[in-house]
């Protein structure tokens, strides 16, 4: 290899260089530099299970002694960053952290130099040592006796978990010249202990009803292990269904359950006996019922006396003055004097009073009635927020479309507008990116929205009649009113956008939801219509071919401007007769060239859409009592019915659409369109592992005055969230038509299907592995000429594969994805050259970088 082939070499992997080297430096460093003589340093715990592996990631957790942690999978970043501090300021800073953050200044470190006898110390800084104290770990020195003490607490533990027979012996491997040392437990659990028979002896005949009417749901059954930590998690279930059930103090001491084995015959196969007392006497349990709710609007606790008292439907409210209407204050009190005591109702309230975004809660009373202990009074003391709220906001974003971009956002809130708890909320925000560009896909152009928006947030169901009958408030109604303009310049063509909605939302409870859309409006409008064919030039160059093939003539004519560009499309698709004369090949392009029309049409479209939109949610992630959580989340959407009440007769609108009718001299939307997003995960090794699945299933089907999906409601392939082998706008589709790549890599179109499955794996409490496999496409509903429609008997070998690895990085709150993805099967190919694995190229697959799970 030449010189200057060595240094092109060098310069096209310096990254990769730079990081191999800087880790072979880091990795040289002593990770026992700051280890005293005499003493080891921790590098590992090992496990040794002599008769089979039980709870290996949880015994960890009972090891008070754990080797320093590594990043970067394999490297202990932290000891290095620690030792490369100079050693003789370890004892000052060592003290010095141990200061809290807003003590810790120049007098703080002068005077620590003086304690420890370096005074030549004062005045420095020492900036850089602190920078690596801080974000370093000291290294971990062993502790023989603490060893003894985690085989004991990892014994405890198996106990507690059913194996009482268990034996932990532990030994250390020590390197006395390398200064290192590891801890070797051996784990011996042996049989663990049955519940042979299971008993119940509960003496209140009402706690007893309520607990056989949802025995099905016990957590503590026969021939199951005597696990500790079911039991207790049975107890919680046991606690929370009295407490929805009305039973306020119901096991309030936490010793009026309790569970007895009985170990006379065995320790291995044992009855158990759960008692429930509420005390040496058997005393009756006590329903209780919701007394006199009070709710207090007040600066602070002590304006309590000069407050007004106003009622409403069995609520006491006392306020200072009628900035609040009393309505707006009782509408999310869930309670009903009287009714028995729910807990869930309970903290539903207090969600309720803390999604108004109005007020603070600066005190919450529950007291039971000292003359009657089965009463409950509840107070609610709240403290209105300030009127007015601003929040600037500078954002990094991410979208499929736009790649990176940096996203500034003003918001202004002014609480309480109308008397009635509602706030408006005006914006203004921007994306500013860039996105591949149309004229060279190795190339990126400069992208952009700015956005201006109003809303109004109403804490109820904006409706002429009263609604709370009909909905019930422990529904949570609420209502949003939202007008917002747009500019956007993105692939190109730019627009401006304004919409208008009005939008309900109900929460059956924190699993269900639903959300209504009326009077959805969407009014965009294209700019730089005539320059459509400089931003996509393989348009181009395929419309000038056809224009010649046609006729040489009349393309001289389109060149000198005697023809516009539309008028010689239209008439060569109106020409059967020259359609009929083409070659199989001169087909193909003609194919191709009326799919740039279909495109142009699209992308340049003026919208009008007026909808309504239904959305159902049900969601369970999150949730910890689901451990395979499904996700459901379906949307109807039905467009431009209103709209035919002001219509004009038809108007030519593009070279192949159909005319249309205009309201307001505006081309209206008409269609039904329904998306279903399924999600199922299913979790394994305690919950650290997970296998997600994902299906997709999309149609749009337009009808009256339109005969394609509107720009915006269309479908398109690929993407981090999406069949990550392929690129936003990749080339992927529609179905396995053979048109020109970059005429379709802009198709977007009517049906889609998209399956994702993904297994994550965590490697460390930061890192987490990910393989996948996704596999879907577009479709028309009706055929295009080139074999675009959907069919049944077709779309399984029209769907396009790809598959990948990936890794998430968890930092605070975020999580960084990045993943690597191959094609497996093109449909887009010609038939036979389809799979695609044996032209991988390892190192260049299609990267997806991304916020968050794909789903």
């Amino acid at each position: 290899m030449s010189r200057k082939h060595l240094a092109k070499y060098f310069q096209k992997y310096y990254l990769f260089t730079a990081s191999a080297m800087t880790v072979l430096f880091l990795y040289a460093c002593s990770t026992t530099k700051k280890v005293p003589d005499g003493e080891y340093l921790l590098v590992k715990n090992k496990y040794i299970f002599e008769d089979g592996k039980i709870f290996k990631d949880e015994i960890a957790a009972h090891v008070s002694q754990k080797p320093n942690k590594k990043q970067l999978f394999l490297f202990p970043v932290g000891l290095w960053m620690y030792n490369a501090a100079n050693p003789k300021y370890d004892s000052i800073l060592t003290e010095y952290m141990t200061y809290p953050a807003e003590a810790r200044d120049q007098d703080l470190r002068d005077s620590l130099f003086i304690k420890y006898d370096h005074p030549e110390y004062v005045g420095k800084s020492l900036f850089f040592e602190r920078f690596l104290h801080n974000i370093g770990q000291p290294p971990v020195i062993l502790d023989q006796g603490r060893t003894e003490e985690s085989a004991n607490s990892i014994r405890k533990y198996l106990v507690y978990r059913g194996y009482w027979d268990t034996d932990v012996k532990f030994s250390h491997d020590l390197d006395s010249a390398a200064k290192k040392a590891k801890v070797n437990y051996l784990i011996t659990h042996r049989d663990p202990t049955y519940i042979s028979d299971y008993y119940y002896n509960i003496p209140d005949p009402a706690i007893k009803n309520i607990y056989e009417q949802n025995l099905e749901k016990s957590l503590v059954r026969g021939n199951n292990i005597l696990d500790q930590e079911v039991l207790e998690d049975e107890v919680k279930r046991i606690n929370d269904l009295m407490k929805s059930t009305g039973y306020y103090k119901f096991n309030n001491s936490n010793e009026e359950i309790y569970f007895t084995a009985d170990t006379l015959q065995s320790r291995k196969n044992v009855p158990l006996t759960m008692d429930i007392h509420k005390d040496s006497t058997d005393s009756p349990y006590k329903l209780t019922t919701i007394g006199d709710i009070k709710v207090h609007v007040l600066e602070k606790v002590a304006d309590t006396v000069d407050t007004e008292k106003d009622s409403l439907l069995g609520i006491n409210f006392y306020k200072l003055d009628d900035q609040y209407k009393t309505m707006s204050l009782w509408r999310p009190i869930i309670l009903k004097k009287g009714e028995i005591y729910d807990q869930k109702n309970l903290d539903l309230t207090k969600r309720n009073i803390a999604s108004m975004n109005n007020f603070s809660v600066i005190k919450y009373d529950e007291i039971l009635r000292k003359e009657n202990d089965s009463v409950l009074d509840v107070s609610y003391y709240l403290a209105p927020l300030p009127k007015f709220d601003l929040k600037i906001a500078t954002d990094i974003n991410y979208s499929q479309i736009l790649n990176f971009g940096i996203s500034p956002s003003v918001d202004f809130t002014t609480r309480n507008v109308f008397g009635g708890a509602e706030n408006l909320t005006t914006s203004v925000s921007g994306i500013f990116g860039s996105v591949v560009s149309p004229k060279k896909n190795d190339k990126r152009a400069l992208a952009y929205e700015v956005s201006a928006q109003a809303a109004l947030n109403v804490p109820r169901l904006l409706m002429p009649f009263k609604t709370w009958k009909l909905i019930p408030k422990r529904y949570s109604p609420t209502s949003s009113v939202i007008l917002g303009t747009s500019v956007q310049n993105n692939i190109g063509l730019g627009r401006v956008g304004f919409n208008a909605s009005l939008n309900y939302f109900a929460n059956v409870n924190d699993i269900v939801s639903h959300r209504l859309s009326i009077f959805n409006t969407q009014l965009s409008f294209t700019r730089n219509k005539d320059r459509y064919y400089d931003y996509f030039p393989r348009d181009a160059e395929i419309r000038n071919e056809i224009f010649q093939l046609y006729s040489p003539q009349l393309y001289n004519d389109f060149t000198e401007g005697r023809i516009s560009s539309d008028e010689l499309s239209s008439t060569i698709v109106d020409d059967t007769a020259f359609q009929t004369g083409l070659s199989e090949d001169q087909m193909n392009d003609f194919n191709t060239f009326r799919q740039t029309l279909i495109n142009k049409d699209r992308q340049t479209q003026n919208i009008l859409i007026s909808s309504m939109i239904y959305n159902f949610i049900y969601n369970e992630i999150g949730k910890k009592d689901r451990h395979n959580p499904f996700y459901v989340n379906a949307k109807f959407e039905v467009a431009g019915n209103a709209l035919g009440l002001f219509t004009r007769k038809p108007q030519e609108d593009g070279v192949l659409a159909e005319p249309t009718k205009k309201a307001f001299n505006i081309p209206f939307s008409q269609f039904v369109k329904f998306d279903f997003d399924v999600r199922k995960y299913f979790t394994f090794f305690n919950d650290k592992h997970t296998l997600a699945l994902r299906q997709f299933i999309g149609v749009g089907i337009p009808y009256g005055n339109s005969d394609t999906m509107p720009f915006v409601r269309s479908y398109f392939n690929g993407g981090s969230n999406d069949i990550r082998a392929w690129r936003v706008f990749g080339g992927l589709g529609p179905a396995d038509s053979q048109l020109d790549e970059k005429v379709r890599a802009y198709i977007m179109d009517n049906v889609k299907l998209t399956t994702n499955v993904e297994y994550r794996m965590p490697f460390n409490e930061m890192f987490e592995g990910a393989a996948f496999v996704d596999a879907g496409n577009i479709w028309s509903l009706k055929d295009n000429g080139f074999g675009d429609a959907f069919k049944f008997n077709k779309f399984l070998s029209q769907m396009g594969v790809g598959t990948g690895v990936g890794v998430r990085i968890n930092v605070a709150y975020i999580t960084l994805r990045l993943d690597a993805a191959y094609k497996v099967y093109d449909p887009n190919r010609p038939i036979g050259d389809r799979w695609v694995i044996s032209k991988w190229q390892p190192l260049k697959p299609v990267l997806n970088f991304a916020f968050g799970y794909p789903f």
